[in-house]
Parts: C-alpha cells; structure tokens; sequence
C-alpha cells in the first residue's frame, strides 16, 4: 500500500495525533472562541452541502466513484470536503487555545496540507483513469482547493440528498466535533483545578 492509499484509507484516523497534540496544549482563554465556532460551523456547512451532493460515497475507504460530482460545491473546488474539515480542525484548534495558538494553527495547517497533497494526488490519478477526458475538462475548469467565484456549469444536474440522509451520512464528523469538544472543556476544568 503506498502513503497515499494508507493516508486516504485512514484518514478518519490519521488525524488522531494531531487531536492529541491540540488537547494536550489547550489552555482555556475567551479571546478565540467565538472565531472558532465561526470556523466549526463554517467548515462543517461546506462539508454538509459537499456530502448532500456527493451522498455516502464519501465514507468509502477505496477511491474511486461511480460518477464524476461535479454539481454544488464541486462546482466550485473539487475538494470541498477538506477544505471544510481544515476549517472545521482550525476552529478546534482556537476554541482549544494554546500558549501559542498560532504554532497551533501553523501545525494543524502543516499536518492537513501534507494528507491532502498525498491523498488528492491519488483520487486524480484514480479519477483521471476512470473518467478520462470527462475529468480532466473538470480540473482545467473547477480549482483543486480554493474556489471559483462563480459555478462551473457542467452536465451534472443531480438533485442534492435530503436533510436527514445528509445528517445520517454526516453523523460521524458532528458526533467527533461534539466529542472533540467535551474533550477540550474537561481539560479546561482540570487544569482549574
């Protein structure tokens, strides 16, 4: 298995030592907690919209796709479910706080750029053999990670999931922000004691 294939298989958990890290270091200080609910809820929003347009498929743990997405948020990145998974860990990292909370951020930032880079590397490589022409018409209009101003018009009409199947997908990443979250408030109390 290459780093790529193990990166993407795991990356639920990979992120795993990066959280230890950011618990470890929490220090409680008001200045930032706002910001970072702004950024959990921000992030966890594209990731909503990216996973009502895209559906279960992303939760596989093999890449690849039975049809190129291209509609919603796609339309605009082609990953818009790291970018909301970065914004979601940056707003962790300033509700967590830190002595140096931008050594955080620079860390977290560092960890998600190098996953990334080895994991999107290998679902083009994936989705270039699977779709061709199809997708490489994709990537010269729509950018790997930071947006469009304006939609990409493709063919790609699907209908987004429901509300409930999109919180039924998307169960996983709200239960590990609320879990995350009582983490990072426990530490505060018994570091008050």
């Amino acid at each position: 298995m290459n780093i790529g294939n193990f990166f993407f298989k795991y990356r639920s958990y990979t992120p795993i030592p990066l959280a230890m890290v950011i618990i470890y270091n929490a220090q409680y200080t008001n200045a930032y907690i706002v910001l970072g609910l702004i950024f959990i809820i921000f992030g966890e929003s594209i990731r909503f919209w990216a996973v009502s347009h895209a559906g279960g498929i992303t939760r596989t743990t093999t890449v690849g796709a039975a049809k190129l997405c291209t509609s919603g948020p796609f339309a605009y990145t082609r990953n818009p479910l790291y970018i909301g998974n970065m914004l979601m860990y940056n707003g962790i990292v300033l509700i967590a706080g830190a002595s140096n909370i931008f050594s955080m951020l620079m860390l977290t930032w560092l960890f998600f750029i190098i996953q990334y880079f080895l994991i999107i590397n290998l679902e083009e490589q994936t989705l270039t053999r699977i779709f061709g022409t199809a997708y490489l018409d994709y990537t010269k209009n729509v950018p790997r990670l930071f947006p469009r101003l304006f939609r990409w018009k493709s063919d790609d009409n699907r209908q987004p999931m429901t509300l409930l199947k999109t919180l039924r997908s998307e169960k996983r990443t709200l239960q590990n922000i609320v879990i995350f979250l009582i983490i990072i408030y426990t530490r505060y109390r018994l570091l008050e004691q």
